[in-house]
């Protein structure tokens, strides 16, 4: 099997769970928190709903800097279920062109994470998209816990859950 056909398949593994998940987020609660130091609801679900197209950054440029020069331009963030449904659409479809669009062997190849222009990672591609989904998988969890904070059902992603797939 293809490296590129094993991770179409592994994107398609990890989308239903994330869309169940960001099916629960409360609306209205954006900015809720469950201690200081941890980020805000609305931004923990607009991580979870985009990072599929990290994947299509990572096929389709060299690097990336997370803290340039200047700042950075961040998109407008989903609010709604709706809104969350819709960028997690349009983040999995980005990440499948592009995966359908590269090689095996341009996925071998580096690619460098950078903060304030100083490396923080370099490693081929392949492995930076595994690192993805990972990090999606932790930032989903997280969610979750968010979700059984807010009095929200815990979907059943892996298995069942405590509000779900019990027999």
């Amino acid at each position: 099997m293809k490296m590129t056909e094993w991770l179409l398949a592994e994107l398609e593994r990890e989308l239903p769970g994330t869309r169940h998940t960001l099916e629960r987020v409360p609306e209205g609660r954006a900015d809720w928190k469950p201690h200081d130091r941890s980020m805000p609801l609305g931004y923990l679900a607009s991580i979870c709903a985009t990072m599929p197209s990290w994947i299509e950054m990572i096929i389709n440029t060299d690097e990336f800097d997370i803290n340039p020069p200047g700042g950075r331009q961040r998109p407008p963030q989903p609010e709604t279920r709706k809104e969350l449904a819709a960028a997690l659409e349009n983040a999995a479809e980005k990440c499948r062109k592009a995966l359908q669009n590269t090689t095996d062997e341009h996925l071998m190849k580096d690619w460098k994470l950078l903060a304030g222009g100083r490396l923080m990672e370099q490693c081929p591609r392949h492995v930076m998209i595994a690192d993805t989904f990972n990090h999606l998988a932790h930032h989903r969890g997280q969610l979750t816990v968010y979700l059984r904070l807010n009095n929200q059902p815990v979907p059943a992603i892996y298995g069942p859950s405590a509000d779900e797939g019990k027999p």
